[in-house]
């Protein structure tokens, strides 16, 4: 591993800087017992523990060994920004932590791709459990995240609460105290993300459901379910609230404990049970087997008369069937006879009154303890390695992380215990083999000679135990196992004819007289590595045993509650051979966790308790001397200070202290072994101080590290101060640099840009001139690839230009001249911009001037070069009427009724015979034209009989409208003269709906006088206008010639 460019190494694996803390060291002690300067003095060890504890430092290292002090309180020290403060952070740069470990593990684990394993140990109460839920909540939140670790992560926290409840319980030194081991394996694919994980228990404390000592309680859950669960479920599970109501609740007389929320609890495991992915089905079907322990314990029996015995409680006993599943007369007849078999018969014996109730708490014990296992099995199913994500593990890679229970020295010590303290003392044997191997095998590597530290060796008292058919644990099976009436007390004299020997058992025959009085006839002694324990045999082969009849195992097999009945398998039943005693059980079980162990890099937490009170605050010192001397802590800092108290790479020792020697600042270019030598020189290392390896130097005494820190501190303010103006140098050098290499490749990047630019517009330009002379010259060809861009921008330069010099104005008829081959195309779009200039324009106009282009547009369709009055016409604007209201008669308007006047004006009509002009009032209607004399209506002209107006093409204003003669109605056609003719003729025309019946005739027009008869109107040039009869008879009308401008 690197860090800061530089490799450092601690113990055979990679370690970083530590002497950072120094400085502090008189206020707090110092963070590495290794650097205790009176290492062999116990109350120096002791005196460093108390001094970091009231500082709340509960943290304090011996080399890579964390010791951890229960402070019985939240500390502020546990936070995310904590986590990220001691993320890849060497093990000795900050101070010692849980989370400084369990980095150095991960990043060992990462790094050299080797199995790693925490192991954590102490008393009970000493905080173990939480150490471990510390280091997965760690993993949980620095590891690289993805959506499966993320959630993986999530259920393996939440597993922590679901195994509290189920397998913690309070007792007397500890509120939360495990009552079973686990080990779980963390596994991590080559990203460092964790992909999967297995926990293993062991020796689950099965008696605590039947029986608790005074002042503990039985399993978490129990109290949970009675208090959190609700109402709907307690019914159903047929529970009260109140848990003096069950038998196995109350034995130890406190059901209630300040400083648990059971309720709260309650809560949490449920919602972890649902993270972790157990169903609604199976929290329901768990739920019913916790009730019926519950039950189970009120299960009572009487004795009759000829020592039958019989349940009294029959109620509990059908709630009991009920819930487990099973058939009620069948757990009867379970509970209070025997099944056996001898010679292939089957017998069926009556139980007696003691044989029943050890046969009920046996089910009850086996009920709870094979549900535990299936509680694991199920947690293990959810934190398993997906197969469909990771095809192969070989990139894989373990960290064990070991909370099991501690050294348990109890008022009565029984099988439990026994077996608790045999775990203890083959961890303590691997944590002196494992840690005394290491420190030699580093000594041997740097060629440094070793020298032998005395320590207790606890093989012995491990060979005791479990050494095959001489052991404690093989004496034991052998009792069980022996034919006859076995009994604890003929095991116990078993042990004194083959153990009676042996200076770590003593029993009370074998003990001398002051020993006696201390021990019971029924105790046998084990001087273990943390002390002296007397183990109470009574009860000793029922446990060993573990064993339950027959027949209930038969009627548990029939259960419809699938835990159970995958708990009770069938094969269980049909095979005869005898399972393997609880104890023997075990040892295997150790011996495959010490082989799982043995295959890893083990790292160390040695939890102490501070006092038995769990008070915050107070420091015990008698019990921490106690637990420190049974810890091996003492024996495991002087094999680490036996050589030498302090061990560095040459490179890093060298880097740190290089500014203290002229010789080596600031920079050493020799070989590394001649920079250490030349420096330790100059700082007057003494040759029994100090000692060179290969790859390290070595130093005998704190005093001497102490020192050559204190000169380092001293000398930093001038370091610093170097350093700075180096740095400043450096830095604006750096920046010039920067700066000036910047402005270069811009400069080039530019010029490159700008010549890259300009060959390439030249291609294109060269490329764009030979395509316009070629299309040129195929310009009158058929469109082809030859002339195709010429065209087209030929096209398109017409288009831009037209877009420009497009007419403004309707009578604006100019166009720009359009190439050859877009003439229709011209054409075409000429049409359309005149027609929407048109639109646009007509969009624009107001009503009444919309009204007025039609009449002017209808007059122009009607006159234009055809009458000569008309252009003076066109800038003249129609009026709506040349009468006022005031000058057409009342009577006339009364006549109209309904219909309105359209149009007035004054004109002269000539007689039809001798054609004498008379002045009238011309009205025009929707429907028909009047002429009026004054008050009288002298003619009524209906539209539809208008056969069409005549008029002349000179400068007159004679008009005559011809209706038919066959009509009686009417008077033959109307001769007439008017100022405004060109407006009265459009005026009529229009209301009429008759444009196309105007005729403008250049010599003379033929009129209707009478039925069969017709008149004549002449025109002719004069000088001025003049009507009136001519020589033939004829109506002569003379009209001047108007000047055109």
């Amino acid at each position: 591993m690197r860090y800061q460019g530089r490799e450092v190494e601690v113990e055979g694996r990679v370690r970083l800087v530590m002497e950072s803390a120094l400085t502090a060291r008189d206020r707090v002690g110092v963070q590495d017992f290794v650097l205790l300067e009176n290492y062999n003095s116990e109350a120096a060890f002791i005196e460093n523990l108390r001094r970091r504890f009231r500082e709340n430092l509960i943290y304090t290292y011996i080399g890579s060994v964390l010791v951890s002090v229960n402070p019985y309180k939240e500390l502020e020290i546990y936070s995310k920004q904590q986590m990220e403060r001691y993320r890849g952070v060497s093990f000795y740069e900050i101070s010692p932590h849980i989370y400084a470990l369990s980095d150095n593990t991960y990043r060992a684990m990462k790094t050299e791709r080797k199995d790693q394993c925490i192991l954590i140990s102490g008393e009970s109460g000493a905080g173990k459990t939480e150490a471990s839920k510390k280091i997965l909540l760690y993993f949980a939140v620095t590891c690289p995240t993805t959506e499966h670790a993320a959630a993986l992560g999530d259920r393996l926290l939440q597993s922590n609460p679901v195994l509290e409840a189920f397998g913690n319980a309070k007792t007397l030194r500890n509120d939360n105290s495990s009552r079973f081991g686990k080990y779980m394996d963390i596994q991590f694919d080559f990203r460092g993300a964790p992909v999967g994980a297995h926990i293993l228990n062991y020796l689950l404390e099965k008696s605590r459901v039947v029986h608790q000592n005074h002042g503990e309680r039985n399993f978490h859950i129990f109290y949970q379910l009675l208090d959190g669960g609700d109402d709907e479920l307690l019914k159903s599970l047929e529970l009260e609230r109140n848990p003096h109501s069950y038998r196995y609740l109350v034995k130890g007389n406190c059901p209630k404990v300040s400083s648990i929320s059971d309720k709260n609890n309650w809560k949490v495991v449920m919602k972890a049970l649902s993270v972790i992915g157990f169903a609604t089905e199976e929290v329901q079907k768990l739920l019913k087997i916790i009730a019926s322990v519950l039950h189970l314990g009120n299960v009572l029996f009487g004795e009759g008369e000829e020592e039958e015995t019989y349940i009294t409680t029959e109620t509990q006993l059908s709630t009991l069937a009920t819930l487990l599943g099973v058939d009620g007369s069948a757990l009867r007849e379970a509970l209070t006879h025997r099944k056996l078999t001898a010679r292939g018969e089957e017998m069926i014996s009556p139980l007696s009154f003691e044989q029943a109730v050890s046969a009920r708490d046996a089910l009850a014990k086996a009920v709870y303890g094979r549900t535990f296992t299936w509680l694991v099995e199920k947690i293990n199913q959810s934190l398993a390695l997906k197969n469909e994500l990771y095809h192969s593990s070989k990139g894989s890679s373990v960290i064990g992380l070991l909370d099991i229970y501690g050294f348990e020295v109890l008022q009565h010590n029984s099988f439990e215990q026994f077996c608790i303290n045999f775990c203890n003392e083959k961890l303590q044997q691997l944590f002196i083999e494992l840690t005394l191997r290491s420190e030699q095998e580093e000594y041997e590597t740097e060629g440094i000679a070793w020298e032998t530290v005395k320590y207790f060796d606890n093989k012995i008292i491990c060979d005791l135990i479990e050494e095959k058919h001489k052991g404690i644990i093989s004496i034991l099976d052998e009792e069980c196992l022996r034919p006859g009436e076995a009994c604890d007390v003929s095991f116990l004299e078993k042990l004194e004819d083959s153990l009676g020997c042996h200076p770590h058992f003593i029993t009370h025959k074998l003990a001398n007289g002051k020993t006696r009085r201390v021990m019971s006839r029924e105790e046998f002694r084990l001087l273990h590595y943390a002390g002296e324990v007397n183990y109470n045999v009574s009860g000793f082969l029922d446990k060993n045993n573990d064993s339950l009849n027959r027949n209930l195992k038969e009627v548990m097999c029939q259960s419809d509650n699938q835990i159970l009945s995958y708990c009770f398998r069938r094969e269980e039943v049909i095979d005869q051979k005898r399972p393997e005693m609880a104890a023997s059980q075990f040892k295997h079980s150790l011996t495959k966790l010490m082989e799982i162990l043995m295959s890893k890099e083990p790292s160390y937490v040695r939890c102490i308790k501070p006092n038995d009170a769990k008070q915050p605050g107070r420091f015990d010192e008698v019990l921490v001397r106690h637990q420190v001397k049974y810890l091996g802590l003492m024996e495991n800092l002087r094999v680490r200070r036996a050589g030498f108290a302090y061990r560095r790479r040459f490179e890093a020792f060298l880097q740190r202290y290089k500014p203290l020697c002229p010789e080596t600042w600031p920079n050493w270019q020799g070989r590394l072994v001649d920079g250490v030598s030349a420096l330790v020189n100059h700082l007057g290392y003494k040759e029994e101080e100090y000692k060179l390896g290969r790859s390290k130097i070595f130093i005998r005494f704190p005093k001497t590290l102490f020192t050559t820190e204190d000169a380092l501190e001293a000398k930093k303010p001038e370091i610093a101060v170097t350093m700075q103006k180096s740095w400043r140098g450096y830095r604006e050098r750096s920046k010039y640099q920067r700066i000036r290499h910047a402005v270069i490749v811009i400069q080039s990047g530019w010029r490159g840009m700008k010549a890259r630019r300009r060959a390439k517009q030249r291609r294109e330009a060269a490329a764009l001139i030979r395509r316009v002379i070629k299309g040129f010259i195929y310009r009158h060809e058929e469109y082809c690839p030859e002339n195709e861009y010429f065209l087209d921008h030929v096209r398109c330069s017409f288009l831009k230009n037209l877009s420009k010099n497009l007419p403004k104005s309707v009578l604006d008829k100019s166009w720009p001249k359009s190439p050859p081959s877009l003439v229709e195309a011209s054409e075409h779009l000429q049409r359309l911009h005149m027609r929407n200039m048109v639109v646009k324009y007509c969009r624009r106009i107001q009503t009444e001037w919309k009204k007025q282009m039609m009449q002017k547009v209808t007059a122009s369709e009607l006159f234009k070069n055809q009458k000569e009055i008309y252009p003076q016409s066109v800038g003249r604007l129609f009026l709506d009427s040349r009468l006022e209201r005031e000058q057409i008669s009342l009577k006339v308007l009364q006549t109209l009724g309904s219909e309105k006047v359209q149009y007035g004006v004054s004109v002269i009509k000539y007689d039809r015979r001798g054609f004498k002009p008379r002045p009238r009032q011309l009205l025009l209607t929707n429907t028909f034209a009047l002429l009026v004399d004054r008050t009288k209506i002298k003619q009524k002209i209906d539209y539809a009989s208008l056969r069409g107006i005549s008029v002349s093409s000179l400068s007159d204003g004679i008009l005559v409208l011809h209706v038919p003669s066959e009509d009686n109605k009417q008077k033959s056609d109307a001769v007439l003269h008017c100022s405004h003719v060109i407006e009265l003729v459009t005026k009529i025309s229009m209301l009429a709906r008759k444009t196309n019946c105007v005729d403008v005739r250049p010599g003379s027009i033929r009129f209707a006088v009478a039925r069969n008869k017709e008149g004549i109107i002449d025109f002719v040039r004069g000088s001025e206008l003049k009507v009136g009869k001519g020589k033939r008879g004829h109506l002569l009308v003379a009209a001047p010639r108007i000047a055109i401008t």
